[in-house]
């Protein structure tokens, strides 16, 4: 049994201007010790899935129209708010996108980064402080002691983004959701913080979401990768396969745009065009107006994934009637 199964999600904004289908079908197992990476534009629904799994979407505008989210046999989309806080936090945990506006700026980091401690686990505030320094230390902060005690302003970008991760790892959570928790970081940081999270993976079976821009840390660190492209999976596959053998046009534009592996002096290669507007029903293929192999069947039809194999699928109606 999966550690997570999620299956169908749609999270809709009901905004002014219109139905916003950020996130719309989702479905997805994550095991025990895996590392699923999801990659894609932005906007293309990669942190709503989480926000949803997590219940952070903001209601209004936000509202989660279908699906299931079971962990450990739990429904996260539709258990008692009891249920929901004795998870997150604990079994559940989620580095966020921007350190600089996901700390308190009125507490001390010490007070921060123990409150998971204090709220799950009965322990006294000595032993989680003791906790909260092998943490701060674990992902690369010198002179811990002092430095607990000091306010997040006292910190640089990427010092908050180290505190943000340590806050996320220190109740050594079942399930770690990762948005983009490198963005912020050095090399140097970033790699000892993927050690750090398989280090954590092999001791307890840790499973991680990793989203990510970043496909050169998704091929290195993902057992799985899945491709989202305007609110949906567009192609799903062992990273292997993904990176060897995409067959998705998104997903090969997605490698051609890598800046590394682009022909020295020549122009970079770019995605011609922008996603569309979620907020209009689309007729065809999402990624029709953009795609190279487009035909009239794309612009007409809806194409849903399909199986290539066990491990693979992808969602091109053009690959699926063997054109391309």
């Amino acid at each position: 049994m999966p550690l997570l199964s999620v299956k169908d999600l749609r999270t809709y904004f009901h905004t002014r201007s219109g139905v916003y289908r950020a996130v719309d079908g989702v479905s997805f197992d994550l095991e025990r010790g895996e590392t699923l990476g999801i990659v894609g534009e932005s906007g293309s629904g990669k942190s709503v899935t989480c926000y949803s799994l997590m219940g952070l979407i903001p209601q209004p505008p936000g509202r989660i129209e279908s699906g299931s989210a079971v962990f450990d046999g739990v429904d996260l989309l539709n258990c008692s708010p009891r249920q929901s806080r004795a998870i997150r936090g604990k079994r559940i945990s989620m580095i966020f996108q921007d350190p600089m506006t996901s700390l308190n700026p009125y507490m001390r980091i010490s007070d921060q980064l123990i409150e998971p401690l204090m709220i799950h686990e009965d322990i006294t505030k000595k032993e989680a402080i003791k906790r909260g320094l092998e943490a701060l230390e674990s992902v690369g902060i010198n002179d811990a002691e002092k430095r607990i005690h000091y306010y997040p302003h006292e910190f640089s970008g990427g010092m908050r983004q180290r505190v943000m991760i340590a806050m996320a790892l220190i109740t050594k959570p079942e399930l770690l959701i990762a948005d983009e928790p490198t963005t912020a970081l050095d090399v140097t940081v970033q790699a000892q913080f993927l050690e750090l999270i398989k280090k954590m993976q092999q001791e307890i079976g840790m499973g991680v979401i990793f989203i990510t821009h970043d496909l050169g840390v998704v091929s290195g660190l993902c057992d799985r990768v899945q491709v989202m492209y305007a609110g949906r999976v567009v192609e799903s596959a062992d990273t292997h396969s993904l990176f060897h053998d995409a067959k998705h046009p998104y997903t090969r534009a997605l490698q051609r745009s890598i800046p590394s592996l682009q022909e020295k002096g020549k122009k970079l290669f770019t995605i011609l065009g922008m996603p569309p507007d979620l907020s209009k029903p689309l007729a065809g293929c999402s990624f029709a107006a953009r795609c190279e192999h487009a035909t009239d069947l794309c612009h007409a039809s809806d194409p849903q994934l399909s199986e290539i194999d066990v491990t693979h699928s992808q969602a091109c109606l053009r690959i699926q009637a063997g054109e391309i």
